[in-house]
């Protein structure tokens, strides 16, 4: 015998074998005379234990499995089935568990007889009727053995996954790359840097529209992946809860278990948090509910992420309860991630209250801090001049002299010649002894490129009368529409959207732009409904809704039916929190049917649209009634902030500062009165902004952009999604699993299980079937279909059910070679490192 012996990284297993047993497989198929008794098992279902033929009925075949109770019939034309035969040598078990060693076999009508020796070397015969129900063949040699011989396509798949799992899990963009959204190099730079921290605490302060979410995210799957992180805890404002289980599970295909009042009191678990490994909590809710913190506190967890952590109000000498929760929590799990604003918009206190829940004890004295960060100033100065002008004064050198001291010097004197190495050497010497400089990651919209512009295009509309006679309530003439059909009951006739000039402008408009895809924004989800009847009555366009009142799957739907661009709607008219967690940059045409009475709010909605990536200026149509309060509001919005054509970082300040002033105002008030408030709030943000621009950080900035780390990222990930490699294996794996596939349009497939599907845990998704696309580009546009990457569930859990099971660890071949003799056995045994 000659033995070849060829060794990998990856491995099946390793065996002696006695080669006879090759030859002596018995597989089920027509030719084969089964008999009631005989013992098989199965090919696809080992774990089912030795069965036995019950019945032949004319095309079917009828077996038991005793050891799980559970019976299985096949078609006997490809039976997944091979016979049972020990040879002698072999030691076998009786189902009253003593055993013996086989020295002859007899066949005897179809049935076989072992006889032998037992533990006691006594004489004894075991008839295979009654064998142990419990025997399996799962590792390599003991299928080898019984005779167990894989198609040489299972076992190439097997092969195959080992090579890819082993690919992917040595690869710098697992965890990375799979996210249904457009690598973007900040982004990706700030998660690799911080999920590749064992337990994380860190602040993520990107300025608005950069995409905290997304980066807190490829943190999270990252580290879920890599195994750094197995428990993940997200606080949030109860009214972020819906965008963020969107997120979670639109891009990253992590099913976040959302926790209430209700569900917490329905669960029937000792502990609800323990039944789930990602949990989404609303923080108003659990600072009321000391049961729920307990269970919290006792679920133990690896990672906690909250967002809007600027919410969370600290003085020194009194913390508020949400704070102080998360202070207790930060000191129990390892990992913390707090989803915050910009320092130069919190205030210097504020910020210091951000840092001390992620390290108490560099934290702990606000005043070292202020004087501290005072220090740091000039440092921060120096690095601007030496970023803008490639160079450092005479001045600046003087003063990281000071930051540094003597081990400075010989940097300064190589960057003063040019030297680019040095000048990066000296940059991360300063970071590295920056207070927050590995904490805080901040990144601002100066800093990254890839913005659009935005265009205003204003339409001031005569106010009806019907307006005009409405009671005065909270925001009533903010959202008149709203307030008129709460009145009584109106006749169809009768309705708002009859005589509401916003929706002849609409219409109008909308036949203007063709079939433009437009995205319309209001306040309620009725306004949205009763616009979606409107346009369906009185115009024809094609139009669909989304609101809060929908579920996931019909928001999908809708979202689907408006990016169609063949047969799709040519508006998606979307409530306020129905809009959340959802990205539609395919369109760039924005309507704000009315105006929101928070300039936060007024910023989501347009990044729906105005985000990295978008091709066109975001076009912004807003109508609003003259001589009314949604004027005044489109007039501090616009002449005040300056909230429609840039962002505004310094909007929620205004709006705590202003806000008593403001809302009497645009109800009614004297004109002087409210110019005046328009002066003042615009000469206050003009000072904020100057502020923030002062305080800028470009030190913090190159540090939390990447300095080109980030951009080889995405190039890395670009080139993966060109690859064939994972398309090609998963029809190798669908075929194996009994999956069909077939074209649903360009870059997509339709999947559904066949009348042979192998192993119905395959994790297809969906019973009956599913919509898949490879194409991210696809994907982006048509949320209803899975984004198919190596990371994906489906990609993940059918490897597991290939590397799981044991179909595919033994394979034969025959080799009509001259160079070779005549029955010579080549052994090929390929063997798997695995660490524990």
């Amino acid at each position: 015998m000659t033995m070849s012996f060829f060794t990998l990284p990856l491995a099946f297993g390793a065996c002696s074998v006695n080669i006879l047993s090759f030859f002596k497989r018995e597989t089920g198929s027509m030719a084969q005379q089964y008999q009631p008794g005989q013992r098989w098992i199965s090919d696809s279902e080992a774990e089912l234990g030795l069965g036995t033929v019950l019945a032949q009925d004319g095309r079917l075949l009828t077996v038991l499995y005793p050891a799980t109770g559970e019976t299985r019939q096949y078609a006997l034309r490809n039976a997944p089935l091979t016979r049972v035969r020990f040879s002698p040598g072999d030691v076998i078990t009786h189902f009253e568990n003593w055993k013996m060693t086989v020295r002859e076999v007899d066949d005897v009508d179809g049935l076989l007889v072992y006889h032998g020796l037992n533990a006691q070397n006594e004489v004894v015969t075991l008839p295979e009727t009654q064998l142990s129900n419990f025997i399996q063949f799962r590792l390599a040699t003991d299928r080898l053995f019984a005779g167990q011989i894989d198609q040489l396509s299972w076992f190439s798949l097997r092969y195959n996954t080992l090579e890819h799992t082993s690919r992917q899990l040595q690869s710098s963009l697992w965890g990375l790359g799979g996210v249904r959204a457009q690598p973007i190099a900040h982004q990706l730079h700030i998660a690799r840097e911080v999920a590749d921290r064992i337990a994380p605490r860190v602040l993520l302060a990107d300025e608005v529209g950069l995409g905290k979410t997304i980066e807190a995210g490829l943190v999270i799957h990252r580290q879920l992946l890599s195994g750094r992180a197995s428990r993940v805890l997200i606080l949030v404002p109860e009214n972020l809860q819906h965008q963020w289980l969107v997120e979670m599970r639109r891009r990253f295909n992590l099913q976040v278990a959302l926790f209430d009042a209700e569900r917490f009191m329905e669960s029937d678990a000792g502990n609800p948090f323990e039944d789930t490994q990602l949990a989404l909590v609303a923080l108003e809710w659990l600072v009321e509910d000391e049961k729920a913190q307990d269970a919290l506190f006792a679920a133990g967890w690896d990672l906690m992420v909250v967002d809007e952590a600027h919410h969370l109000v600290w003085h020194e000498d009194k913390a508020s309860r949400e704070y102080s929760l998360v202070e207790q929590l930060a000191e129990v799990i390892a990992g913390v991630l707090l989803l915050t604003a910009t320092p130069e918009q919190l205030g210097q206190d504020s910020h210091f209250a951000r840092l001390r829940l992620l390290d108490p004890n560099r934290f702990h004295d606000l005043k070292a801090f202020r004087a501290e960060s005072e220090n740091y100033r000039p440092v921060a100065q120096a690095v601007q001049e030496l970023l803008d002008k490639g160079k450092l004064s005479a001045e600046a050198q003087k003063t990281i002299h000071g930051f540094l001291g003597a081990e400075g010097d010989s940097l300064l004197a190589a960057v003063n010649t040019g030297d680019d190495e040095a000048k990066a050497r000296l940059i991360r010497e300063l970071l590295d002894r920056h207070g927050t400089g590995r904490v805080l990651f901040r990144n601002t919209r100066a800093a990254v490129q890839g913005f659009p512009e935005r265009k205003l295009h204003q339409y001031p509309l005569p106010c009806p009368v019907e307006y005009l006679e409405l009671p005065v309530g909270e925001h009533a003439d903010l959202y008149p529409e709203v307030s008129f059909q709460s009145q009584s009951e109106v006749s169809e006739e009768e309705r708002w959207w009859r005589f509401d000039p916003r929706v002849d402008w609409l219409i109008d408009t909308l036949k203007m732009l063709k079939r433009v895809k437009v995205l319309v924004i209001c306040a309620h989800a009725e306004t949205a409904m009763d616009l979606e009847d409107a346009l369906r009555v009185r115009s024809g366009i094609p139009a669909t809704v989304f609101h809060e009142g929908m579920n996931i799957l019909e928001r999908d739907r809708a979202a689907a039916y408006f990016a169609d661009e063949e047969f799709g709607a040519q508006v998606l008219i979307c409530s306020e929190i129905g809009s959340e967690g959802r990205n539609f940059q395919f369109s760039h045409h924005l309507v704000l049917f009315d105006l929101p009475s928070h300039p936060d709010l007024l910023e989501q909605r347009i990044g729906r649209l105005d985000r990295i990536g978008q091709k066109h200026t975001i076009e912004l149509h807003v109508p609003f009634l003259e001589t009314s309060p949604q004027a005044r509001l489109f007039q501090w919005y616009h002449e005040a902030l300056n909230a429609f054509l840039n962002t505004c970082p310094t909007g929620n300040a205004l709006q705590h500062q202003f806000g008593p002033r403001l809302l009497p105002l645009l109800e009614s008030g004297d004109d002087d009165e409210w110019q005046s408030l328009i002066d003042e709030a615009r000469t206050e943000r003009e000072r904020l902004e100057s502020e923030l621009h002062t305080g800028r950080d470009r030190l913090l900035e190159l540090n939390s952009g990447g300095a080109g780390e980030g951009e080889a990222l995405v190039k890395a990930i670009l080139e993966q999604d060109d690859q064939f490699s994972l398309p090609i294996y998963m029809e190798t794996l669908f075929d194996a699993f009994g999956i069909d596939s077939e074209d649903h349009s360009e870059n997509a497939l339709i999947l559904k299980p066949s009348e042979k599907m192998l192993d119905a845990s395959f994790p297809l998704g969906d019973d009956e079937g599913v919509t898949i696309t490879y194409d991210r580009n696809q994907a982006l546009s048509r949320e209803d279909m899975q984004f198919i990457t190596w990371e994906h569930p489906m990609v993940q859990g059918g490897m597991d059910l290939v590397l799981s099971g044991s179909m595919g660890n033994t394979a034969v071949a025959l080799i009509k070679n001259k160079a070779l003799k005549p029955g010579t056995v080549l052994l090929e045994l390929i063997y798997v490192c695995l660490l524990y």
